[in-house]
């Protein structure tokens, strides 16, 4: 009797537990009014995180701050586990660290420490806003691991632990809000939004992490590389490509070089279970490897990095809107195939198919990582141990440079020897008759080892920039040290501060991804045929972008090292070299950092002066001393890790002064990403600037506001043949009734009978304007003397651009030369590198060179100027012009085809654009030429 009254309270107590969990967590029907994949319905963020708080109650979960955005929104992570698992979060984030650092780890402690863990699994949503789905199966999923009280939730809860991330809460405010606008459910859309949905950066805020500079690719990439290191990261994504529901995991080749086999054989096999459950399920339409775009070559995107750090990245694209769409026929994917085993057949598609699709597909990662939780743990350890014994001996990657020179040298042997038939190699491969020498010959060539160690000096002239490379990488969990002392390696003596990058370390294929060059293969339709254009870029090699100079170290060395703790962050140490008798301050224009130095002092009224004389001191910037700039300077150089020398003697050429110029940066409406990607950079240095639409440029008096406009990629349209049309808009936009009237000045495009007649008259009144990449279009519409240096004639005599069998370079770094005489380049160096896709060349006029009606600033001064990524056909480059500058009247336009602020990465050529923002003579107008 008494055990029957004790299982019946207990189980009293039991269904009150449940009915309060119940209380406790609403559904999302009751917060937020409608199920998540109702039909026209989204949730905005202040929805949705009032919505998260709610499920903080539960005691599966524990809500936590990552940082603010750029909007000053604060970022959430939802981690979701059993209330066990919960209660000891730091334990197995712990064990997460010291597995996937591998370091003083031996195979029996990994094996303990992987028994122990927990598989930690990284779940995001919402990245790129309008991608509606994304965040929308976030919060359905969380609801679902914090509510479901089946065997398969609390077995997955149990050796899980869920990392639920909100990638970008400021978009989903502007997209859901945008959506909802209209009353009637069927008048309401996605389209014609009006700004970017991230504040700078839109789309490409998945184009930031390797670099961090957007303050949610901050907050997201300390939790996956410095805090929790999980061992799979979900990225969830929209669109599917036409005629399937979902493009998933394995993915296309080519992977990049640098991985771990472990890693690439791990996607697959994440991939099949995924796959596998929605087979199960009867949810047909998932495609993988040749049947999407997508590849693992590039580094930079949140799937795509954390593959350099031995994480299992997963990227589903997903069909789905909350206005209901057709899933249209596409007869070649109704066929089953290795690429899509269980094609879907056209249908009408609401937005709950592709929320429980997505809930799925998060099921199946969870379940694969409980039941292999040992093994992920494990392996990434492994991984990381296989990174640390690759960089700590003499080591030769697999690479094709090294496959090519295999073949070179047994193609040369042949023909040396032709006619011989002797055969007295042992071995060949590849169904070949390569002697197995020739593989010897490379792969045990000294100098074609990987390198031990890269040491970056404190002593080059701009030592500021090399920190903040220093600090990407310390933010994507890289191990640098730091000397605290002069020290020698390799005969070449180094001072205290400089930095150490060792290559012993598990994240090796992050490291060797920021120094080394990317060799991507060449990757064509068929033989002959055209190429196919990378997911993204073929190279991005980030200390060439950055103009980092770096030493590359073959052998072991030692020194006195001191490792910097794990996502400390580095600021360089400023130094103000100047007595009280001095006559003035010199500032360095090699150092990026003196540019915001520089504007600092323009601000506070300070007198700044340029010096153009020849020699070292070209370009650099002159303060006269007084009491006030003394302790400008003096803050400058403390809050910029600038080296500022005085000088007893006022130099003699600081005659040009410099005064600040009222700065125009187009933009257009709906938000121009390079654009945004420009106004970011100014505002870190500094320039103010407003924006300008075609329509302000259209209504002319320009002189009036501007002094200097600023034209990115993509605002010219092209001329005919002569232009470069890459990538580029057809300006196509809203009508002016279809969106609000404070939004409708930014309508219209740059056009060639209003727009550009309005800039020539800017600039012949001594305006100045500067285009880059695709905006160069704007030399032909002025008829300057210059053409398009990559095209060939057809049979009827006319010029045509290059077809890409000939000639093809997506995203890459390539070799320039400078003309450091010119004030537009001053403080380049002679020789540099630059971010190229596809970007115009030209080819000048002889005469107008001769006669100075234009100034080349680069030019591509060989036959082979690629340095990473993908070049076919680079020879066509050779003396081609990347950049250049030309009197209108008395104006000036600058003409720079190269991406020189491409991403906010490419700091080694920021002052190419700074140059032309100040003034240096008498004339508030007068720029630098």
């Amino acid at each position: 009797m008494i055990t029957k009254f004790y299982r019946s309270l207990t189980l009293l107590l039991l269904l009150s537990v449940a009915v309060c969990h119940a209380q406790t967590v609403p559904s999302p029907k009751e917060h937020f009014g409608f199920n998540i994949g109702d039909d026209y319905q989204l949730a905005n963020f202040t929805q949705t995180e009032a919505y998260f708080k709610k499920l903080a109650a539960s005691d599966r979960t524990k809500l936590v701050d990552i940082g603010l955005t750029e909007e000053g929104r604060h970022q959430f992570m939802l981690i979701v586990s059993s209330p066990e698992n919960i209660r000891n979060l730091s334990r197995f984030k712990e064990i997460s660290q010291k597995l996937a650092r591998a370091e003083n780890l031996t195979e029996a402690q990994a094996r303990t420490l992987a028994a122990e863990g927990k598989a930690v699994v990284w779940i995001d949503g919402g990245l790129h806003a309008t991608e509606t789905v994304g965040i929308h199966q976030l919060i359905e999923t969380a609801w679902n691991l914090v509510s479901r009280q089946d065997a398969e939730t609390k077995r997955l809860l149990d050796k899980t632990i869920v990392l639920l991330t909100h990638a970008n809460p400021d978009g989903q405010e502007l997209v859901s809000n945008w959506y909802m606008r209209a009353r009637k459910e069927k008048d309401r859309s996605l389209s014609n939004l009006p700004r970017l949905y991230q504040k700078y950066v839109g789309h490409d805020n998945n184009r930031d992490f390797f670099m961090n500079n957007m303050k949610e690719s901050q907050n997201i990439s300390r939790q996956l590389f410095v805090e929790w290191i999980p061992q799979i990261m979900y990225n969830h994504h929209q669109r599917g490509p036409a005629g399937s529901v979902l493009a998933g995991p394995p993915y296309r080749d080519p992977f990049n070089y640098a991985y771990d086999p472990l890693l690439v054989t791990s996607i697959d096999a994440v991939g099949a279970a995924m796959n596998n459950r929605l087979n199960a399920e009867d949810k047909p339409g998932y495609t993988q490897r040749a049947g999407s775009q997508f590849s693992t070559w590039w580094n930079g995107g949140l799937r795509t990095t954390p593959y350099f750090h031995n994480m299992v990245g997963l990227l589903t694209e997903i069909i789905g809107h909350p206005t209901p769409e057709e899933i249209p026929l596409v007869p070649q994917r109704l066929l089953p195939n290795g690429a899509t085993p269980n094609p879907v057949t056209p249908q009408k598609w609401h937005f709950k198919q592709s929320i429980d699709y997505s809930v799925s597909l998060n099921y199946a990662v969870l379940d694969y990582a409980a039941r292999h939780r040992d093994e992920l743990l494990y392996n990434i350890y492994r991984m990381g141990k296989n990174s640390m014994e690759r960089g700590s001996k003499d080591y030769w990657a697999l690479s094709p440079k090294h496959v090519e020179a295999i073949t070179a040298a047994h193609a040369k042997e042949q023909k040396s020897t032709e006619g011989d038939n002797s055969t007295s190699e042992a071995a060949s491969g590849g169904g070949g008759n390569v002697p197995v020498k020739h593989f010897e010959t490379v792969f045990k060539d000294p100098a074609l080892r990987d390198p031990r160690g890269y040491i970056i000096s404190a002593a080059q002239p701009d030592f500021p920039t090399a920190v903040t490379f220093v600090n990407a990488l310390i933010k994507s969990g890289i191990l640098v040290h730091k000397a605290t002392e002069e020290f020698k390696v390799a005969g070449k003596s180094y001072p205290a501060g400089s930095y150490v990058v060792k290559t012993d370390q598990a994240f090796r294929p992050h490291v060797l991804d920021m120094f080394e060059p990317q060799e991507h293969p060449n990757d064509f339709q068929y033989p002959g045929g055209p190429p196919i254009r990378p997911y993204d870029a073929a190279g991005w090699t980030l200390a060439f972008q950055m103009g980092v100079q770096f030493d590359r170290v073959l052998d072991s060395f030692k020194g006195p090292f001191q490792p910097i703790p794990y996502g400390e962050l580095q600021v360089p140490k400023g130094n103000l070299q100047a007595s009280a008798t001095d006559a003035g301050y010199v500032l360095d224009a090699r150092a990026n950092h003196s540019f915001i130095a520089v504007n600092d002092l323009l601000q506070a009224g300070a007198e700044v002066y340029r010096m153009p004389a020849s020699g070292a001191d070209q370009g650099n910037f002159f303060v006269p001393a007084t009491d006030k700039s003394r302790a400008l300077v003096q803050k400058a150089a403390a809050d910029y890790g600038l080296t500022i020398k005085g000088v007893g003697q006022r130099p003699a050429g600081a005659t040009s002064k410099v005064s600040p110029l009222r700065i125009a940066l187009w933009d257009t409406y709906g938000g121009s990403m390079p654009s945004g990607w420009t106004r970011w950079i100014m505002e870190q240095y500094h320039f103010p600037s407003q924006l300008v639409y075609a329509k302000d440029i259209d209504a002319g008096d320009l002189n009036k506001k501007y002094d200097v406009i600023l034209f990115v990629t993509r605002a010219i349209p092209p001329v005919s043949a002569q232009g470069n049309n890459e990538r580029g808009g057809d300006g196509r936009g809203p009508k002016p009734e279809d969106i609000p009237a404070e939004y409708r000045s930014q309508l219209g495009s740059i056009t060639a009978d209003k727009s550009i007649p309005a800039l020539r008259k800017f600039m012949e009144a001594g305006g100045t304007v500067v285009t880059i990449g695709t905006s160069t279009n704007l030399a032909y519409h002025l008829k300057l003397p210059v053409s398009n240096a990559l095209v060939e004639m057809n049979a009827s005599g006319q010029a045509r651009p290059l077809a890409s069998t000939k000639y093809y370079i997506p995203g890459s770094i390539l070799r320039v030369k400078y003309a450091t005489s010119q004030p537009a380049t001053w403080g380049m160096p002679t020789e540099g590198d630059v971010y190229f896709d596809n970007s115009p060349v030209f080819k000048l006029a002889p005469d107008a060179v001769a006669n100075g009606v234009i100034k080349p600033l680069a030019w591509f001064s060989t036959d082979k100027p690629l340095r990473s990524g993908w070049a076919w056909g680079q020879a066509y480059l050779k003396d081609g012009v990347a950049a250049f500058s030309a009197p209108v009247g008395a104006g000036t336009f600058y003409a720079f085809g190269p991406e020189i602020t491409f991403r906010g990465q490419a700091h080694g050529t920021f002052k190419l654009l700074f140059n032309q923002l100040y003034s240096t003579g008498t004339g508030a107008a007068q720029s630098m030429r």
